[in-house]
């Protein structure tokens, strides 16, 4: 009997065949299992929807633990099943996929994860992370995450401020060793507002799709479909019958650069934010950087990696890189795709090409988002 592969578990669709796969459907046995092979000595790889894992395609010596816990509980703030409130509580379990989750919620008239629709992967994994989009993070949102600390053998709850959330970076993400976390996250616990328009829109594209100015609101169903059809056509919703979707999403975080590091190597024309913290105040003393302006005006255009694409600026041949088989997204270039028989290797070779010449060109290295098994940049 043949070994089971993360390529069956992630939405790059690579990874070399896992020792041992357990799929788990209750926190009691997420526990167990993790347990087990904390007990055993073996390596451990958590794995939700698998949309920000990108792995070898040697195979994996250890468990993976597949999460496939469900249920999502709204409450007022005293616990309660009254609608009493302004703002509800959301306890949502590790497993549930992202977009059942923001689905279910903007059903129910509550704001505050609206803007984060089509982000791929489970709850779980979201205040790892701290995901965002279209001028949104989900910390913005969390009021507590429970976990089972491997190391203390015990559950515990973080509440916010315990979270440290900064951009695309939290106290769980930092527990990991090897893409192995200290903290497996069993629930997470979202503060919403009973409301059915949006929260104010701060990102000017979506905006302008909604038809309103930022800083204006629109119905909670609108700004959900809008954002699943902007993220569609950028490649980033995953479509079984589209290679060019095979991709763990943004690779790479906008870098942060701080302004008294800035240098005349960043055109002034280049687009610049500001740096938002976890409760969406702005912090001062740095910059962040557009990665996809960057990428492409250091040459990396749509496609490259297929075969026939060159970069001129940096004389490189797209080709030559992976073979054609993984290759920068049609649609967006933050977004490198399996174009159907690429390895975890070939996907990390166009990454570090892309990583090398945006450095070469623009002094600055960009940083991955996906957590890197047995590969490296």
């Amino acid at each position: 009997m043949n070994a089971a592969r993360l390529s069956h578990l992630t939405t790059t669709a690579v990874g070399g065949p896992a020792e041992k796969v357990v799929e788990v459907t209750t926190e009691a046995e997420l526990v167990d299992a993790v347990s087990h092979a904390d007990d055993a000595g073996e390596r451990v790889l958590i794995v939700g929807g698998g949309s920000n894992i990108l792995a070898s395609d040697q195979p994996f010596a250890g468990t993976v633990v597949h999460v496939a816990t469900r249920g999502i509980t709204v409450t007022d703030e005293d616990g309660s099943a009254d609608r009493d409130s302004e703002t509800a509580l959301v306890d949502v379990a590790a497993g549930e996929p992202w977009e059942d989750t923001v689905r279910e919620t903007v059903q129910r008239g509550l704001a505050g994860l609206e803007t984060l629709a089509g982000i791929p992967g489970t709850t779980g994994a979201t205040p790892v992370q701290n995901v965002g989009a279209y001028g949104a993070e989900v910390s913005q949102c969390i009021v507590r995450v429970r976990v089972w600390d491997r190391e203390a053998r015990k559950e515990l709850t973080f509440g916010f401020a315990d979270l440290e959330f900064s951009y695309r970076d939290s106290l769980l993400k930092r527990s990991m060793t090897h893409g192995s976390p200290r903290y497996v996250v069993l629930s997470v616990t979202f503060r919403l507002r009973r409301q059915e328009q949006s929260m104010p829109v701060r990102y000017a594209q979506l905006a302008a799709a909604l038809g309103v100015e930022t800083g204006q609101s629109a119905p909670l169903a609108t700004v959900r479909d809008t954002v699943l059809r902007l993220r569609a056509g950028k490649g980033m919703v995953l479509d079984p019958e589209d290679r060019d979707t095979f991709s763990t999403g943004s690779f790479f975080t906008n870098p942060v650069v701080p302004e008294d590091e800035l240098t005349d190597r960043i055109p002034a024309d280049a687009p610049r934010y500001p740096v938002l913290d976890a409760r969406g105040q702005e912090v001062p003393g740095a910059v962040k950087f557009s990665a996809a302006w960057l990428i492409d005006h250091a040459g990396f255009g749509k496609g490259f990696g297929l075969l026939g694409t060159r970069n001129e600026l940096l004389d490189l041949d797209g080709g030559e890189v992976a073979g054609g088989r993984a290759a920068l997204s049609g649609k967006h270039t933050l977004a490198m795709t399996n174009r159907g028989t690429a390895s975890g290797e070939d996907i990390a070779a166009v990454a570090s090409t892309v990583q090398r010449g945006v450095e070469q060109v623009f002094g600055v290295r960009l940083a991955p988002e996906p957590v890197l098994i047995g590969l490296s940049l």
